[in-house]
């Protein structure tokens, strides 16, 4: 039985955004793009220094934009700087986001909200924002980065987690509306760096997700980043979770 090919042409420099570039996973999924041949725009929100310092370690034409990734405006004027400099956007990795942790009983509504607002529609508001185009080329790659906090329990967690869990739902939604013209849509499920996000665990937070995984140490952020290689090159790998936790999502 013969299958219609509705997929395009991957560009031979894919123009690719991660929002939240500017920090300890970001620079390296920046960077491992970089490696494989895309035109990369850096994202930051406060940390424009950061940010044209990963910019600096990149070889191919990039370029450093800013802006709140929980403004529908503020993505919009994102984007058309990244088309004035770079052009449309193909590989959309949606890593900006937040944590603010504390017992439900004790947590403001404030932090509650900035939370869900950060992580779960600023990955609607850049996904929103690129898949269009992608569309209309027929060819493009969107990759949230989760946690294994949305697929297992955290106490202290319930914004955080409900905001992950969120994002991993829009994944397969989103893969399955767009998957007939050539957008996959898939996840990367970090387990837990040691990066600025991780800094504030007390020791013994540390130790006993140690002890729980299955492979006792932390994944560094090259070690997650290396797994976005599947999903650019791969047609058919759409709608995952892919885990690089060491085991804890299975423990």
């Amino acid at each position: 039985m013969s299958q219609k090919n509705t997929a395009g042409v991957r560009p031979a420099q894919p123009v690719a955004l991660v929002t939240g570039a500017s920090g300890g996973l970001g620079q390296a999924l920046a960077m491992e793009l970089d490696a494989l041949g895309c035109r990369v725009a850096v994202h930051y929100n406060r940390s424009v220094d950061a940010a044209r310092a990963v910019a600096g370690k990149l070889d191919n034409p990039s370029i450093v934009v800013g802006g709140d990734i929980g403004s529908w405006d503020a993505v919009g004027t994102m984007f058309e700087e990244i088309q004035e400099g770079l052009g449309p956007v193909d590989v959309l990795v949606n890593n900006g986001g937040i944590r603010r942790d504390a017992l439900m009983a004790m947590q403001s509504p404030q932090d509650w909200h900035e939370v869900i607002r950060t992580n779960l529609l600023g990955t609607f508001h850049t996904t929103r924002a690129a898949v269009g185009g992608m569309l209309r080329r027929r060819w493009g790659r969107v990759i949230n980065i989760v946690s294994p906090s949305g697929l297992i329990a955290s106490s202290g967690q319930t914004a955080y987690s409900a905001s992950k869990a969120g994002i991993i739902g829009l994944t397969r939604s989103l893969a399955a509306e767009v998957g007939r013209r050539g957008v996959t849509v898939n996840a990367l499920s970090p387990g837990f760096m040691e990066t600025p996000m991780t800094s504030g665990l007390s020791d013994a937070v540390v130790d006993g997700i140690r002890e729980k995984s299955p492979i006792p140490r932390f994944p560094t952020p090259e070690e997650v980043a290396v797994a976005m290689r599947l999903f650019l090159d791969s047609d058919c790998v759409t709608g995952q979770v892919v885990s690089v936790d060491g085991g804890v999502s299975i423990t």
